[in-house]
């Protein structure tokens, strides 16, 4: 059964490295993984150093890793031509015209993206699909938007029979699709959910509040990474002591507030974290829970 790990946090604190470390840390397991990232600054292809893109990609010296970066418009583009391909033998070019337009409705986007990220929670492809995805706020909307959806088109269907995405019996296929999708998302089973935060009092804030927000979509947390910890041997010039103990002061915050999840420690290392060989480095410490030296 294809397990899925998705990784969320505040803008900066290391979503992608340490998604990234999880991909390489797996595929060096000898499981056939998938990383893909939601975020529309996505840049895998600057970590991994190569060309990826909106199609899934090997990555080089890597038997069993691939990768994806989900391209909002291409997105959009594909979600609409494959509504609109059954139609385009039965009915002609007027009526092909009004249901394109009812398909570039505002939330047309949103649901294009949400539907390729879900497209691979529907295969059995890979033994891990990691998603790296946007900050937090963006996260929690986007697995909203299921939840929404289905009610949507559900409400739709018994009503006007039109959506803000088009008519229902464009989309209603889709709903069993959403609903699918929801209920893995909330079988711990098969989905860790990990927030990856720093230190700091603000990056703690806001994990806890998305965490609570996520848990009312009934999605639970499974994990949190602190990252970017001041190694002790490091803390002896004055700048780096105060620093040190404010992170471990805050650490001991997050230890308690999620006294019952599984909490990994990061430290910083003393260069760029980019490329296989770093992350094969890095996965050393968050899963052997070795120290930086």
């Amino acid at each position: 059964m294809t397990k899925f790990i998705l990784f969320s946090g505040k803008g900066g604190v290391g979503k992608t490295s340490m998604a990234s470390t999880t991909a390489v840390y797996n595929a060096e397991l000898g499981k056939k993984t998938l990383i893909v990232t939601t975020d529309p600054a996505a840049n895998l292809s600057d970590v991994f150093e190569q060309e990826i893109g909106h199609r899934i990609t090997k990555i080089d010296g890597l038997e069993n890793l691939y990768a994806m970066e989900i391209d909002p418009d291409q997105a959009t583009a594909e979600y609409k031509e494959r509504s609109l391909a059954p139609m385009r033998d039965l009915f002609d070019e007027d009526l092909l015209k009004v249901a394109e337009e009812q398909l570039s409705g505002p939330c047309t986007e949103e649901m294009a993206a949400f539907d390729k990220f879900i497209d691979f929670m529907d295969g059995a492809d890979y033994d891990v699909v990691i998603f790296d995805t946007a900050p937090t706020g963006h996260t929690i909307r986007l697995l909203e938007l299921p939840v929404d959806w289905s009610k949507h088109i559900e409400e739709s269907s018994k009503g006007s029979g039109q959506t803000c995405m088009g008519p229902v019996a464009l989309i209603e296929d889709s709903k069993k699709k959403y609903d699918d999708a929801i209920a893995k998302l909330r079988n711990t089973e098969i989905t860790n959910f990990t927030f990856v935060m720093q230190a700091e009092e603000t990056s703690l804030q806001e994990t806890v509040r998305a965490s609570k927000g996520l848990n009312e979509l009934g999605i639970k947390t499974s994990q949190v990474i602190i990252n970017g910890l001041i190694p002790e041997a490091e803390a002896v010039v004055p700048f780096f002591k105060k620093k040190h103990e404010r992170q471990l002061v805050t650490v001991e915050k997050a230890e308690e507030l999620f006294k019952n999840l599984s909490i990994k420690k990061m430290e910083l290392f003393d260069t760029e974290l980019k490329g296989v060989d770093m992350f094969r480095k890095c996965a050393t410490f968050l899963f052997g829970g070795e120290q930086n030296e």
